[in-house]
């Protein structure tokens, strides 16, 4: 299901060269690389990943396995010190996500990605586990790269899951409810993990460690129609449904199948405007994620971070 590669010192994805990747592992399946990046050392230490969940512009989580909500328990920031200071010796993981918009030396990492279309890019996300922390099994829809930093974390990667795919009942998490692994591996610092789509997968921390998550947008295609119809109104669109060629046999209180086919070529006509789903594709998909910071520039929320960061009570200016 997938596959071991040596590393190779000019390029990320060890001897596998862009276009293999490309055509044999991109959406497809997982690809364990390692040595992927044997000398990176982390621009953000934990203790600044904690002062940045502090932050209110942040998007923050923590996730207990066993937490005071029950199994797999999600806690939303910002967090405050205290927070920190009470958190049990195991089993819980800090999430961060953005952290490319706050921190140059992060976002200096996408550079070792240009084998990739830069505004498929969602965020880096850094999480930091201490000894057990996990946020469970349980799969994404959108591709990652999952790059050990500090630390060891053991990977098992299992079959590919869907709506179908029965979940745990009464966890905010979408946690499978029977994970089945078929490969498994620990990755040491400088490793990294590609999975496509839907593979399940359940990262679990051998020792404390930091885990680098590359993540390239995936919206829903009821999301994507969705904005569309809200730019085409917005442009003023007022073409409306008109009726198929009727016959007396289709006057019933059932929809004759002629109506269908009706309203579908009318909205596939409608669709069918390059310019339109062009203009529309690109600033749909290039959108920024966080909208609110746009107001800051960029040298601001670099300024934000550096002067608030804080961990067990202690600030570092």
């Amino acid at each position: 299901m997938s596959t071991s590669i040596d590393q190779n010192p000019s390029s990320i994805l060890g001897q596998t060269s862009a276009s293999e990747f490309l055509q044999q592992y991109w959406q497809k399946r997982p690809l364990l690389i390692r040595d992927a990046l044997p000398e990176y050392e982390s621009p953000i230490s934990q203790d600044e990943l904690a002062g940045l969940s502090l932050e209110t512009e942040v998007e923050s989580r923590i996730v207990e396995e066993s937490g005071a909500d029950g199994p797999w328990s999600v806690r939303h920031g910002p967090f405050e010190e205290d927070d920190f200071q009470d958190m049990p010796e195991k089993d819980w993981t800090l999430l961060v996500q953005g952290v490319d918009l706050w921190v140059p030396e992060v976002k200096e990492l996408l550079k070792r990605f240009d084998f990739l279309p830069a505004w498929r890019l969602d965020d880096i996300m850094i999480s930091y586990a201490c000894e057990g922390g996990s946020v469970g099994p349980h799969f994404d829809q959108y591709d990652v790269f999952l790059l050990q930093v500090e630390g060891q974390r053991c990977w098992q990667v299992g079959e590919e899951c869907g709506a179908g795919t029965p979940l745990l009942e009464g966890a905010e998490l979408q946690i499978i409810e029977d994970f089945q692994p078929v490969q498994e591996w620990v990755l040491n610092p400088g490793d990294m993990l590609y999975l496509p789509p839907g593979v399940g997968h359940w990262g679990v921390a051998e020792s404390e460690c930091l885990t680098f998550s590359i993540g390239f947008r995936s919206p829903t295609l009821a999301d994507m129609l969705g904005d569309l119809a809200v730019e085409m109104i917005t442009q003023g669109n007022t073409e409306h449904y008109r009726d198929p060629e009727l016959t007396v046999d289709m006057a019933s209180e059932e929809i004759h199948s002629a109506f269908i086919d009706q309203a579908k070529k009318q909205l596939f006509d409608l669709l069918n405007d390059d310019e339109l789903i062009e203009d529309w594709f690109a600033r749909f998909m290039t959108a920024p994620k966080y909208p609110e910071l746009e107001e800051h520039t960029e040298e601001e929320r670099h300024a934000s971070v550096r002067g608030r960061r804080y961990f067990n009570g202690d600030a570092v200016d």
